[in-house]
């Protein structure tokens, strides 16, 4: 397996290439954002781990780049920054998971494995199932080109069913995903906000699997 490190600090990117190295992986390297970018372009890489803070080009435009030009590389960020916001931004500009600094190296491996076994795939920065689109960034969602207000709640619900393609999703994976496992959840909850988004998307569009779960169609 082929992965390009993309980070301006020496001793961490030496130290990264010792391990991975050990791991059985060819390990090409950048410092900067422009270098990065140019190497992730047009070299054959499995993955890219990038740093979030980049001279020339930040870690958050380099990904961006790669997603408009739809390069499907898998991205694991990195950053010191451990703010929701962040991390939120680095996912939102297409980046696969993100890692805060300081880190144990044995997490950045089980990640970077992680991503590899889900290999390169599509991940469009607009989700559409049909003529639903749902733009995680700006929180937009339409029907046919025409808005669709949803509740924070909603809207975490649509977007997980979304990622999902066309794949039925039990009830108890949406309590787990959706809702704060610390909070008190109402049993019914689920049943209650699924009712809620198909009164605003269409009955049509979200159809139950009885005893299975639920499934967005087109």
């Amino acid at each position: 397996m082929r992965v390009l490190l993309v980070d301006d600090e020496e001793r961490l990117v030496a130290a990264l290439r010792r391990g991975l190295a050990a791991e059985g992986f060819a390990v090409d390297s950048a410092a900067t954002g422009p270098e990065g970018l140019r190497a992730a372009r047009s070299g054959d890489f499995d993955a890219v781990v990038l740093d979030v803070m980049l001279p020339g080009l930040s870690g958050y435009e380099v990904v961006r780049r790669l997603r408009a030009e739809d390069n499907w590389v898998p991205v694991l960020m990195l950053s010191a920054k451990d703010g929701e916001h962040d991390q939120a931004d680095a996912l939102d500009d297409g980046a696969d998971d993100y890692l805060t600094k300081p880190f144990s190296f044995v997490i950045l491996l089980a990640r970077l494995r992680a991503l590899l076994r889900r290999g390169v795939v599509a991940r469009p920065a607009v989700l559409a199932v049909g003529d639903l689109t749902l733009d995680p960034a700006t929180r937009e969602v339409g029907v046919a080109g025409t808005p669709v207000e949803l509740t924070p709640r909603e809207f975490v619900l649509l977007e997980y069913l979304m990622r999902q393609g066309d794949r039925v999703v039990a009830k108890g994976e949406l309590l787990e995903h959706v809702w704060d496992s610390a909070a008190e959840v109402a049993p019914n909850a689920v049943e209650v906000y699924v009712g809620y988004v198909r009164r605003k998307i269409g009955a049509g569009r979200l159809v139950t699997v009885r005893g299975v779960g639920y499934r967005l169609v087109a």
